[in-house]
């Protein structure tokens, strides 16, 4: 991909806050399943970037935005919306995805609070380098930016000189039913995977077809980008059913997330200085958010070395020891499988997952005559969080706006049956000795497993 540069945006490119985007992995721990998905994230920053200047020249039918993307004849919303691109992974730390995914998992009293990435790029345009390069080289300013990359808090943004719709609509084209981040990562991640999920549309194809809505602040597509669109969102779906939730994928995930949960409960609280928040409530996360992974995974492994806890070693070393040694799935559960148990377990606080987990652990034990440490038999579901709308608005030949739904079977099956509940699903994770003894004792072990659970949810508090 050919990435237009000029010396303003270099400048940005070359600050030490996106130089961090090159240790970090975008897509974390897929690669314990899929090797060659090591690519990182500033790879991923410069393509949406080149996608923005794309849609730029697209929607303005001018080729100066791509000869000179920061022009001084370019609107203050257009620099703005290119900023945003450039820096809207800015703030990502070492797997920050499962981590904000555990939402409110971490007491706010003196621990950890649970940090968002966008955050920290406001906080990074406030002072610092970035800070230095914004005020320097572009008219536009931190709210005009932070407007595009968190439209919610447009009404708190006084300084801010967008108009709302211009703040909304190019908030859609970075974030939406169809995006320039998606166009980017979905044929990246297929690429660097090795799976040819993420490639199967054809992006020039949409972009061509991107339109300004006629009656809303948002993106919208005219009717020639409706296969491409239509094959877009297929290949995002089976993209969330092959890789991103993956089992294994899901049971990487599972076990960083508890070994995280564990460490920085206060009764962990590390030996180590180091390793301790100083406020007495174990680690701190937010002192390792500007790490490498390299660096982010070391601390972590002195952690769990620290804690003295086998469990937790346990997790950390099978996911970053010598050795990938995953828990392995003994049960799973979507909609159409096992739908009393998704529907129970489903989009529940974190916390109340973990506690889920102990109680079945405690009735594994006891049902199989087996001593497996609490930690290593983990509910894994779906977040709270569901993922963005799949409907972007069709234009047809008539000036009509209909939804994507509306003129694809395949999309509106995705749309009005929410995708989430069949590609997110519950699963069981335990070491392999569990499943086997399971399936001796109990030949219908999917059976024994959702009775166990649904016994144990019941016990619990909402």
């Amino acid at each position: 991909m050919d990435v237009p540069m000029t010396d303003r945006v270099r400048r940005i490119v070359d600050s030490p806050a996106m130089r961090r985007l090159a240790s970090i992995s975008q897509l974390g721990l897929v690669s314990l399943v899929y090797p060659g998905a090591t690519h990182s994230r500033l790879e991923h920053s410069l393509g949406v970037y080149a996608n923005a200047l794309a849609v730029l020249r697209q929607l303005t039918g001018s080729i100066d935005v791509i000869r000179n993307p920061v022009s001084k004849e370019a609107s203050l919303a257009q620099q703005a919306f290119l900023v945003a691109a450039l820096l809207h992974d800015a703030g990502h730390w070492p797997f920050c995805h499962p981590i904000e995914d555990m939402g409110a998992a971490f007491p706010h009293d003196g621990g950890i609070k649970t940090m968002k990435h966008e955050d920290r790029v406001e906080s990074m345009l406030r002072s610092g380098p970035l800070s230095d390069c914004l005020a320097e080289d572009w008219d536009c300013g931190v709210d005009d930016v932070m407007a595009i990359l968190r439209p919610k808090t447009y009404p708190d943004r006084p300084k801010c000189r967008l108009s709302e719709s211009d703040a909304s609509f190019f908030a859609s084209c970075l974030s939406g039913p169809i995006d320039i981040d998606k166009l980017d990562y979905l044929q990246r991640d297929s690429l660097h995977a090795g799976v040819p999920y993420g490639r199967n549309f054809d992006p020039d194809r949409i972009v061509a077809a991107f339109r300004a809505h006629p009656t809303k602040p948002k993106l919208a597509i005219i009717e020639k980008g409706r296969t491409a669109a239509e094959m877009m969102v297929f290949g995002r779906y089976v993209m969330f059913s092959e890789v991103y939730w993956h089992h294994a994928v899901r049971a990487a995930t599972a076990m960083l997330q508890r070994a995280i949960y564990e460490l920085h409960q206060p009764s962990r609280q590390s030996s180590r200085p180091s390793q301790a928040s100083g406020s007495g409530q174990g680690i701190d996360l937010a002192a390792w958010a500007d790490e490498s992974d390299a660096k982010w995974i070391e601390r972590l492994q002195d952690s769990a070395q620290a804690s003295g806890d086998v469990g937790i070693q346990t997790l950390v070393d099978g996911l970053f020891g010598p050795q990938r040694r995953l828990l392995k799935r003994i049960a799973q559960f979507n909609v159409e499988s096992g739908d009393p148990v998704h529907q129970r377990l489903a989009r529940r606080p974190y916390q109340w997952l973990v506690q889920c987990s102990l109680r079945l652990a405690e009735r594994v034990n006891r049902e199989l005559d087996l001593n497996v440490p609490a930690e290593l038999i983990l509910v894994d579901a779906p977040p709270a969080k569901l993922e963005v709308d799949i409907n972007i608005d069709v234009i047809n030949r008539s000036n009509k706006v209909l939804t994507l739904g509306d003129v694809s079977p395949v999309a509106s099956v995705l749309a009005n049956r929410q995708f989430d509940n069949h590609v997110k699903r519950v699963r069981v994770f335990a070491p392999a000795e569990v499943r086997t003894v399971l399936g001796e004792r109990f030949p219908d072990s999917d059976s024994t497993i959702e009775k166990w659970l649904l016994e144990v949810a019941d016990e619990l508090v909402d």
